[in-house]
């Protein structure tokens, strides 16, 4: 279903936030000084709300109700207890024609639960008429699942002891509570003992942070209460390791044509804005943002995490656990482990997973990103990929009939999808192996694949691009050298842009595609700092001298000493080897890094900052903060 049809239906760092007329996302670039005093985040934390609260509410035009109020400004509205009337006139015409799904679901509960005291008891009356005539749709992912069952719970704690025939269900508000508390449950028991299947994703992040922000403010049982607020202070800890300067880093389970090129234009953005005050929050403060801001006051990030998304004691490696997308055919395993590794450094990341297909359509399997003072309107990533297109792959993921796949997707929301030119999404066919900052991804393409090449992407702010007759390609992205070394012969394409998911024209951005039409192929990236080197000639010096093998045939395999001087030997399907031990995932935690750590199966997770630690147990649903000595 459309989007549209479910909308009907180093130091640390302190962004200097006031409130003017100028919203964040169009002013300077943040001003950055040390880390305040908790008073003074708060106060910083609570300026940032109003903005977003003042900002949206000064968009309404009372002379044009239907079309400048939709259910954000109206929840925006309630909360600052503004032009009530005009909220009651659209929830009634709103409420006339009700939309379907968790993506008016969760918007309806905002307007619900913002105008329970406020809202005329007309429109308070056609919003629940409407949980009772308009049957939801639950949707097929992980994040509408979230949302739907958040929403089915908290309007059935709102009216309790109601009868069957009152809801859309057509069971019991007890009934209807008992089936999403049950669900919320074992979601959260799944995230906390095997990963999420929807990890690090660039947008989706506000599809979960609002609903467990709402359930943390408005349910009824504290103990539901607590598991949001905890469900919160794991997903924004998450976020504040993987992500550099406030701007979230690859892997990512979901992303999109623009995230994926300017990883800072993403909703993320807007938490980390919000939060860690570290980075501008994208236009319009990313839109689902509006809905997190209502209630926002009622959340207050940990000091932990808050430290973690700031002020960083040097280079860390973060390696954690997580799950695929739901196989619903052509797998023997439900959800297979997805194992991701972060290397952040002060002026880059690089990130992967194992090469395994995420999600056959929005997956972003590995990249190296730079870091940008002001990151708006720059394209800081080098990454490759292989552009894969299949019915089969679609099959396996959504419980749909095959006949419209895979052209049928391109028409809702994914316009790149079946695209040779395309830089987003998985393939069976790569296999990705990371050490620091060193990425080797493999790619062995079965004959007759609708797309028999590789795509790698460079962007428009490299500069100093430089095809060396040693077989690399090096390059300066912001203070970070990069080298990289495509492993079968390759030509050149402009990179062009799908903005928007129902975009139909393609824009040139700038920045090129490196296309290589080869079914065995692959691509070495090496990254370093700026400050590592006398010049960018001596960095290309020192690439050229490292040891180098590599064969495509019979698959293909890599035999390299990295910068760092490990020796990585990478053969396409095997276990990768590192100084002669071949790399075990199976013993890899949940999380497992200087900040975050936690054993699979655990459901427990430790927030580590210096001497600052955050234990967050699902077991015993406990909160514990303590200041080792």
């Amino acid at each position: 279903m459309k989007a549209s049809q479910f909308f009907r239906s180093a130091p640390a760092l302190l962004l200097a936030v006031t409130l003017s007329a100028q919203p964040s996302f169009e002013g300077p670039a943040p001003v950055v000084t040390s880390v305040p005093a908790e008073d003074q985040r708060l106060a910083a934390y609570h300026a940032r709300v109003d903005e977003v609260l003042q900002w949206r509410a000064g968009r309404v035009d009372l002379n044009d109700i239907p079309g400048t109020m939709d259910m954000a400004s109206i929840s925006i509205l309630l909360t600052l207890g503004r032009d009530i009337e005009a909220c009651n006139e659209r929830v009634l015409q709103m409420m006339a024609e009700p939309g379907t799904g968790p993506f008016w679901m969760f918007p309806a509960v905002c307007v619900a639960f913002t105008g329970r005291e406020l809202l005329s008891p007309e429109a308070r009356a056609s919003i629940r008429e409407a949980w009772r005539t308009t049957r939801q749709l639950r949707g097929d992912t992980e994040n509408h699942w979230v949302m739907y069952y958040a929403s089915l719970y908290l309007m059935s704690e709102l009216y309790p002891n109601e009868p069957a025939e009152t809801w859309y269900t057509g069971r019991s508000s007890e009934e209807n509570l008992a089936e999403a508390r049950e669900w919320l449950i074992h979601w959260m028991d799944t995230t906390t003992t095997v990963g999420q299947g929807e990890f690090n994703t660039t947008h989706y992040i506000g599809e979960y942070a609002i609903p467990m922000l709402f359930m943390a403010t408005w349910a009824k049982d504290p103990a539901m209460k607590l598991r949001g607020r905890m469900m919160l202070d794991w997903m924004f800890a998450e976020l504040a390791t993987v992500s550099l300067n406030g701007v979230l880093r690859g892997p990512n389970a979901r992303s999109d044509e623009g995230s994926v090129i300017e990883r800072w234009n993403a909703l993320a953005s807007y938490f980390s804005w919000l939060l860690f005050g570290n980075t501008p929050p994208p236009s319009g403060y990313g839109g689902w943002g509006l809905y997190f801001a209502p209630v926002a006051k009622n959340y207050v990030l940990p000091e932990v995490i808050h430290r973690i998304a700031v002020e960083r004691d040097g280079d860390y490696v973060q390696r954690d656990r997580a799950r695929t997308r739901r196989f619903w055919r052509y797998s023997d395993v439900l959800s297979p482990p997805v194992y991701k590794t972060n290397y952040l450094r002060h002026d880059y990341a690089v990130g992967s997973t194992q090469g395994i297909v995420n999600d056959v359509i929005q997956a972003h399997v590995w990249d190296v990103t730079w870091r940008e003072e002001d990151p708006r309107g720059k394209h800081p990533t080098m990454f490759s990929l292989h552009p894969h297109s299949s019915g089969r792959m679609m099959q396996a993921q959504f419980a749909t009939y095959p006949e419209p796949m895979p052209v049928g997707v391109t028409f809702e929301g994914k316009p790149s999808y079946d695209s040779p030119d395309k830089v987003l999404g998985g393939s069976p066919y790569e296999k990705v192996f990371q050490d620091l900052d060193t990425v080797i991804a493999l790619y062995d393409i079965a004959p007759g694949e609708r797309f028999e090449h590789i795509n790698g992407f460079f962007s428009k702010d490299l500069r100093d691009v430089t095809e060396d007759a040693s077989g690399w390609i090096f390059a300066r992205g912001g203070n970070a050298f990069l080298a990289y070394r495509p492993l079968a012969p390759y030509h050149w394409i402009p990179y062009l842009h799908y903005n928007g998911g129902w975009a139909t024209v393609r824009d040139d951005l700038g920045g090129r595609v490196l296309t290589s039409p080869h079914l065995k192929n692959g691509t070495i990236v090496q990254a370093a700092g700026a400050d590592e080197f006398e010049s960018f000639e001596a960095f290309k010096a020192a690439m050229r001298a490292l040891p180098l093998e590599f064969t495509l045939e019979p698959v293909p395999s890599v035999r390299f000493t990295t910068l760092r001087g490990k020796n990585v030997a990478f053969t396409y399907g095997e276990a990768p080897v590192v100084d002669g031990v071949p790399v075990d995932y199976s013993k890899w935690k949940l999380f497992e890094g200087p900040y975050l750590n936690a054993e699979v199966g655990g459901r427990k997770l430790t927030v580590t900052h210096g001497r600052l630690q955050r234990v967050l147990d699902f077991n015993t649903l406990t909160v514990k903060d303590s200041v080792r000595e």
